[in-house]
Order: C-alpha cells, then sequence, then structure tokens
C-alpha cells in the first residue's frame, strides 16, 4: 500500500493552506527529500536504520511515502537539540549515540560474528529486547556511562518523536494538523472535523520473522502491577 492508516484517503498537507505560513514553511522543510547525513558514519547508519526497521517497521510503505526517520535523528545530532538536561554520570546524546551504536556491534558480533544490519529480523530483536531488558549481560560494553536500558529509551524516544512529526504519520493516524488558525470545532464525542475521514479498521500484520505478534508472560512487571496474565510483547 502507498500509506497506511485506519483513514484511507486523508491527507493532512490538503489542509496546509488554513495553517500560517510559518508553520507551513516548517511542515514543508519535514517533506523535504532527506539530503546527505551530517552526523551518522556509514557504519553508524547501516546499523541505526536497522534498529530502526525493527522499532517502527515502513514495510507496508511504498517507497515514495517513506518516513525519513534515521535523518531526522541525524539532524538533531548534528545539530545538538538536546533535552536541556543530563542524567549523572551518563554522557551527553551525541556520545551516548556514538558509544550504543558500537555496542550494539559489538553485541551483534559476539553472538552472530555479523554486523547488526546483516541478521534477520528475528536476531535483531533479541539484541534489542536485551537491550530493554538489561540481559545482554558482559556482552553490553556501555559502561556505568551508557546503561543499556537508558540507550533504549533514548533510540526509542527519539524513533516515535521523529516518526510522528511527519504528516504521513499524521494521515496514518487520522491527524488533522495544526489547528492554528482555524482550530477544530467537533471536540465532542470523537466525531471527525469536515476535512477529515471516518476511521476504517483493518488488520495489521507484523512484519514476516518479526516478534512484534508474539505474547510472552512479564511475571515481575504483573506481579509489581497486581494484575496477572499473558499479556506484553517486544
Amino acid at each position: 500500500m502507498a500509506k497506511p492508516g485506519y483513514y484511507p484517503g486523508f491527507s493532512t498537507l490538503s489542509q496546509k493552506e488554513h495553517w500560517d505560513g510559518t508553520t507551513r514553511a516548517l511542515i514543508e522543510k519535514r517533506m523535504a527529500s532527506a539530503g546527505p547525513l551530517n552526523f551518522f558514519s556509514a557504519v553508524e547508519a547501516a546499523t541505526m536504520q536497522a534498529i530502526l526497521d525493527c522499532l517502527i517497521p515502513q514495510t507496508d510503505r511504498d517507497e515514495l511515502h517513506q518516513i525519513p526517520v534515521l535523518h531526522a535523528v541525524d539532524d538533531r545530532l548534528h545539530e545538538k537539540r538536546f533535552d536541556g538536561y543530563i542524567y549523572e554520570g551518563t554522557l551527553p546524546e551525541d556520545e551516548s549515540y556514538r558509544l550504543g551504536l558500537s555496542c550494539i556491534e559489538r553485541v551483534s558480533q559476539a553472538r552472530h560474528r555479523k554486523p547488526f544490519s546483516e541478521l534477520d529480523i528475528a536476531s535483531r530483536e533479541d539484541i534489542l529486547i536485551g537491550l530493554r531488558d538489561e540481559t545482554l549481560g558482559s556482552d553490553w560494553h556501555g559502561g556505568r556511562s551508557l546503561p543499556a536500558p537508558h540507550f533504549w529509551s533514548l533510540l526509542l524516544q527519539d524513533a516515535i518523536s521523529a516518526y510522528y512529526a511527519h504528516p504521513f504519520a499524521w494521515d496514518e493516524i487520522g491527524f488533522g494538523g495544526p489547528a492554528y488558525p482555524r482550530g477544530y470545532m467537533r471536540r465532542v464525542d470523537g466525531r471527525p472535523e469536515p476535512w477529515e475521514k471516518d476511521e476504517v479498521r483493518y488488520e495489521w500484520l507484523a512484519p514476516e520473522g518479526s516478534q512484534s505478534d508474539s505474547y510472552k508472560a512479564n511475571e515481575e512487571l504483573y506481579s509489581k502491577s497486581g494484575h496477572h496474565g499473558d499479556e506484553g510483547s517486544f
């Protein structure tokens, strides 16, 4: 499909004439063709893209509607647009990425004797699940300056922020775009605005080989929360 989502035919950009000039220029800049990478090296870029393919797969988008998440993260790090704070004992975000991606490569080589970008999707996800759950053990060399869960959080935050800042993602979730200066009128009952589309659900399938559709019990999580069951997945 060209663009996935539950709102077929909807285009946020079709409403851009209703936005103020500054907002329109900002959003159109996000739609510009991705230029060269300025922060990531070629090796780092290959590793990072493989990670992003697991975190936010875009196999259901055609080539013309891919969201350039890698370039958005690269721009942020190159321009040093950081959060403005740092956890005690940890590295700045750009240094965290340098170290974190090299650690991912070391784990991949230690376990599979291959670069991370050459692994199948299940093997990539096994490493990322270990990163999330802090179960990579001695294969992780981030040390106290980059604990595995800290790098996982950094990756996830950047991937989600970059993806959902793009108009193609807004089309996917039916977001009507910037409200200024027109605003929204239908603020109750979840009804669409006149320029929006009604929701049409369909079954979403994870990429072949992915663990995204497999569910595993997390006893520690549910014992702490007071819930029980087999929910929980990658």
